[in-house]
C-alpha cells in the first residue's frame, strides 16, 4: 500500500540563527520575530526553529490605508477634509515541519496557541496583543501590536498535516503604525541660580526649562509621557506651533505645591495624571481648555514652564517614534 506523504518544501539556506536576514516584501532583508502575550519570543525567519516564513505570501507591511473625507468643490472636484488611518491587516504565511508526525503536531499546536492567545480575556476582561517585530541588519527594529484573526487551519490538501503543513495567518492591528521599541528620552531642568553680577548661565539653553525644541524622527504624531520633578507650584506645557496648551495645579488636587524631589507623571494616550504614589491628579488639569498635545514629525517648538521652580526642578519627556512602514 503506498504511503501518503506531505509535499516537501525545502527550508531556505540562510545559515540558521534568528539574526540572519531574509528578503521580505515591502521590507527588504530583515529578520522577523513574534512576541506572544506571555512575553515568549518566537523566531519567524529561522528554519532551525521547526518553522519558517514563506516570504512570497507576506503582505501588509507597507504604508497604512486611509479613509478620506472630502467636500465637493464648487469649481469641480473635491477638497480633502480629513484622513482617518484604518486598522491594518498583515498576512504572514508559516511553514511548520517536524522529523515525525508528533514533533510536527507539537510545533503546530504551540504556534497556534501563541497567536490565538491574543484573543483570550484576562482577569480584568481585557485582551493582550502580541508583538510582531521586524529587525534590520543594522540592528534597528520596528514593532507592531497584533491580534490573531484567522488562517491557522493548514492547507487541507492530500498529504498535508502529517509531518508538515502551511498556514496563512492574518494578524489584525488596531494601531496601524509601526513603533520603534527604543524610547527617546528628553530632559529639561531648571538652570542653576547665579549672582546678578554673573549673568552667564551655567546650564546650556538646550537643557533649561522654558522655550525649547523637541524632535520627533518618526513619520506620524506621537503621544508622549511627561514626568515632572518638583519644586513647582504650577505646571504649564505649551506647543508653540499649534497653540495647544495645558496646565496642572498640584494645589487643586488637595496636595499643595509639588515639593523638591516629588514627581507627577502626565500621559497623553490614554490621558492620565498620576502622582508618585499612584493617586489620580487628573482633576488638577486646566479643564475644559486643557489639550494634552502630541509631537508632530520633525521639530516641535514647545515651552515647559514650572512656576515656583528651583534647584532640582525638571521635566523628563519620553516617547517611541511611530512609522508608516516596517
Amino acid at each position: 500500500m503506498p504511503l501518503i506523504t506531505a509535499p516537501v518544501i525545502t527550508p531556505p539556506d540562510t545559515g540558521g540563527g534568528t539574526t540572519t536576514p531574509v528578503p521580505l516584501p515591502d521590507v527588504g532583508y530583515a529578520t522577523a520575530t513574534y512576541i506572544d502575550p506571555t512575553g515568549k519570543v518566537w523566531p519567524l525567519t529561522d528554519e532551525d526553529a521547526g518553522w519558517f516564513t514563506l516570504a512570497d505570501g507576506v503582505s501588509g507591511l507597507g504604508a497604512t490605508s486611509y479613509s478620506l473625507t472630502s467636500d465637493a468643490h464648487p469649481r469641480g472636484g473635491a477638497r480633502l477634509r480629513y484622513a482617518q488611518p484604518l486598522a491594518r491587516a498583515i498576512v504572514w504565511p508559516l511553514y511548520v515541519y517536524g522529523e515525525d508526525h508528533m514533533e510536527f503536531v507539537e510545533r503546530w499546536r504551540a504556534l497556534a496557541a501563541a497567536f490565538t492567545r491574543t484573543l483570550r480575556e484576562g482577569a480584568d476582561g481585557s485582551r493582550t496583543p502580541g508583538v510582531l517585530e521586524i529587525a534590520r541588519p543594522d540592528g534597528t527594529r520596528r514593532q507592531i501590536r497584533v491580534f490573531y484573526q484567522e488562517g491557522f487551519e493548514g492547507k487541507g490538501t492530500k498529504g498535508s498535516g502529517i509531518v508538515s503543513d502551511a498556514a496563512a495567518i492574518t494578524l489584525w492591528c488596531e494601531d496601524p503604525y509601526w513603533v520603534d521599541p527604543v524610547e527617546i528620552p528628553v530632559h529639561r531642568e531648571a538652570g542653576t541660580l547665579s549672582s546678578f553680577f554673573t549673568p552667564y548661565p551655567t546650564v546650556s539653553s538646550s537643557q533649561v526649562l522654558g522655550a525649547t525644541e523637541v524632535a520627533n524622527p518618526g513619520d506620524v504624531i506621537v503621544w508622549p509621557t511627561w514626568t515632572v520633578t518638583g519644586p513647582a507650584s504650577l505646571i504649564t506645557f505649551t506647543h508653540q506651533g499649534t497653540g495647544d496648551s495645558f496646565s496642572l495645579s498640584p494645589a487643586a488636587t488637595g496636595h499643595g505645591n509639588l515639593l523638591a524631589g516629588e514627581r507627577v507623571t502626565i500621559a497623553t494616550d490614554p490621558p492620565s495624571v498620576r502622582y508618585q504614589d499612584g493617586s489620580n491628579w487628573t482633576g488638577g488639569l486646566s479643564w475644559p481648555s486643557a489639550v494634552l498635545w502630541g509631537l508632530a514629525p520633525g521639530t516641535n517648538p514647545v515651552t515647559f514652564q514650572l512656576d515656583g521652580s528651583g534647584p532640582g526642578s525638571a521635566v523628563d519627556l519620553r516617547f517611541n517614534p511611530r512609522y508608516e512602514t516596517a
